[in-house]
């Protein structure tokens, strides 16, 4: 575990750890004001969405363990709603550390916000996010912003180097009943801290009975290479998730309240060389991926 603070890139053994174990945390990333004006906004979005249920198709609720009533537990899109979740894409410490796991042509492609309410906190039972058939010659990994503090009430479980696991290895921890723990390991966290985690990393975490809230902001990314060849996106989508990129660099460079950085500068190689005219106002930040599916 490694303070981000005032580093401009992950180290080569914090590189190393994290192609060896799936996982990586990383210490205060996000701080002072930015922290503050980023839980604020996903206050905003948690009373919004469980207030009721939204008949929307960004709101993701399940039932509680408790009542089998709907429980928030999910957000998509996060980035289109609120202008922090822009600026906070733009974080020049995050994307050189990307860049150095997966090179410069790395594209954003999955943002949401994932929760545990209180009380009836949603169950994750364990999994991969995605399987193999997608995955090329680098990983393809998410950037998991922990908005709350996450202790053994309410935090992820991993199984280190099960992103290099067989299939098989696999479903005999998927296919057991229950949640137990046995062989996994805790991540706890605090507020303003980070997790890069492999999408074949075997993870999850137990419902919550507590009356603690943990919320995360999850940005996937993905070599613009792979997902030219391999999917799950058409290639049309690489240059519209290059042009939200931009914008939200942009938007991070504009921002008032982040402190003085080095910004992260966006040159990926041909052939994804890509148009983009500074200042340029996109209409939206949200592509479906339901849209933009192979077929």
């Amino acid at each position: 575990m490694t303070t981000a603070a005032n580093r401009q890139v992950i180290a080569d053994e914090e590189a190393r750890f994290f192609l060896e174990n799936g996982f990586l945390v990383l210490k205060e990333v996000v701080k002072g004001e930015e922290l503050r004006r980023l839980r604020r906004a996903m206050d905003e979005l948690t009373a919004y969405g469980s207030a009721a249920v939204r008949e929307h198709p960004d709101f993701s609720y399940a039932p509680g363990h408790k009542t089998g009533q709907p429980v928030l537990r999910r957000i998509e899109y996060v980035i289109d709603k609120y202008e922090e979740c822009k600026a906070l894409l733009g974080h020049p410490f995050v994307l050189r550390s990307v860049e150095k796991m997966i090179g410069p042509d790395l594209i954003p492609t999955w943002d949401s916000m994932v929760l545990k309410l209180p009380g009836e906190g949603i169950i994750v039972p364990w999994h991969r996010d995605a399987g193999t058939a997608n995955v090329g010659d680098t990983p393809i990994f998410n950037v998991d912003f922990y908005m709350d503090e996450a202790d053994l009430d309410t935090c992820l479980w991993v199984y280190p180097g099960s992103h290099l696991w067989s299939e098989d290895e696999v479903l005999k921890i998927t296919r057991q009943e229950g949640f137990s723990t046995e062989g996994a390991v805790p991540v706890l966290m605090q507020p303003g801290d980070v997790i890069f985690h492999n999408i074949l990393l075997v993870h999850g975490s137990p419902s919550n009975t507590s009356d603690k809230l943990r919320r995360v902001i999850y940005y996937e990314f993905r070599a613009a290479h792979v997902e030219r060849d391999k999917g799950p996106h058409i290639p049309e989508y690489i240059p519209l998730k290059q042009r939200v990129l931009s914008s939200c660099l942009e938007k991070r460079a504009a921002a008032d309240y982040i402190a003085p950085e080095e910004p992260y500068r966006y040159h990926p190689p041909a052939p994804f060389v890509f148009e983009w005219t500074p200042g340029t106002v996109l209409e939206t930040y949200r592509y479906p991926h339901d849209k933009y599916w192979r077929k």
